[in-house]
């Protein structure tokens, strides 16, 4: 008897792309953030930026059920799409790695800034590149890391509801200011 794929895998609730981008900003400005407390030497700050993303999106996410920082602040955890369960270490970082070099790289050309608009965009488009492939698959959304790792994002009840929570109080103070 041979284990053979599903054809048909269990179909998960779509993330939405925007989320999906939350999630993505708030564990790369946390990392960024932290990052630059290494000091003034950029190749240390890569270093520790690479360390730390890896810590937070590798060790955090196999540790916490598919979920990190961002994950869990906006619902979603990361599945692979042939056992459709959390993926390995291995996996995850396969997965991480790409995306923690684009985002390096995405650093590196936000730390330039506008004095040298050409390196900016050069050093972004990697990672803007990375996720407008989630675009342009409407079944999966899976970016390019996520296929190169054979993983998808998948809405969760285990999490903070970040941008539920957000959007309810902005309702909340718009309704006190009209009246």
């Amino acid at each position: 008897m041979s284990i053979e794929k599903y054809e048909n895998p269990k179909r998960f609730p779509k993330v939405p792309i925007e989320r999906r981008g939350y999630a993505f900003l708030l564990d790369f400005v946390t990392i960024w953030i932290l990052s630059s407390l290494a000091g003034d030497n950029t190749a240390l700050k890569g270093l520790v930026f690479m360390v730390l993303w890896l810590a937070l999106r590798v060790v955090l996410v196999s540790k916490n059920k598919g979920q990190s920082l961002g994950s869990w602040a906006f619902d979603m955890k990361v599945l692979e799409t042939e056992y459709n369960k959390v993926p390995g270490v291995v996996t995850l970082a396969k997965r991480e790695g790409i995306l923690g070099f684009f985002a390096l790289l995405a650093t590196i050309g936000l730390t330039i800034g506008l004095a040298n608009g050409i390196s900016l965009l050069v050093l972004i488009s990697p990672l803007i590149g990375d996720c407008t492939i989630a675009l342009s698959d409407p079944d999966n959304q899976q970016t390019f890391h996520d296929r190169i790792a054979q993983t998808i994002m998948v809405q969760t009840r285990r999490g903070f509801s970040l941008d539920v929570r957000l959007r309810k109080m902005f309702a909340l103070i718009k309704g006190r200011m009209q009246k």
